[in-house]
């Protein structure tokens, strides 16, 4: 079974996991687009939401505020393997069905939101650390949507800030990080 969600996240899963798999140790403490974030920071949030969407799913309830280092252990193939199973959690179609209780959102629209999370995270952890990132036109369209409809709550709430610049020679990913609140040519350096 497949679902729009999972196919997203096929597309959005190999450069994600790539960018994770390639940060090195020294590298955890740089900092990011993302700014309240170093490196550190957001793998350890794209680990935690690759286990916390397998339970959204399955309209769970999940707590958010459960921190803590999930850099232990081979925290790279954790990862790779969470987001194998956060996709196949999402494969059932009768997943989509309805509003998540804790959340409150409509089931795809949190399929989105993950989807979103796996792109944008996945592009901050990869131009933090050097590596490059690509996305194909039908993962960035859905990244789009997603945000023509959750990106004024998303600021509301504090997770995106307000529209960066995009150069006028903007590719639609450049463009999509725009609208998040980063800018689109960042760089460490």
């Amino acid at each position: 079974m497949s679902t729009e969600i999972s196919e997203l996240l096929g597309i959005a899963a190999p450069a994600t996991i790539g960018a994770v798999q390639g940060v090195r140790d020294d590298q955890l403490d740089a900092p990011t687009p993302c700014t309240e974030f170093q490196v550190r920071n957001l793998v350890n949030h794209l680990l935690q939401v690759a286990v916390n969407f397998q339970d959204l799913a399955h309209k769970k309830d999940v707590d958010w505020t459960a921190g803590g280092d999930r850099l232990t252990g081979d925290w790279r193939a954790s990862f790779a393997a969470d987001v194998r199973d956060v996709r196949a959690a999402w494969a059932d179609p009768a997943v989509l069905d309805g509003v998540s209780p804790g959340m409150g959102l409509p089931q795809r629209t949190l399929g989105l939101m993950l989807t979103i999370d796996l792109l944008v995270h996945g592009w901050d952890v990869a131009t933090a650390t050097g590596q490059p990132y690509s996305a194909p036109p039908q993962l960035v369209a859905a990244g789009h949507e997603f945000l023509d409809t959750m990106l004024d709550m998303g600021r509301k709430m504090g997770a995106f800030g307000p529209e960066a610049e995009a150069p006028a020679d903007a590719d639609e990913l450049e463009r999509l990080i725009a609208r998040t609140g980063r800018d689109p040519r960042w760089s460490a350096a």
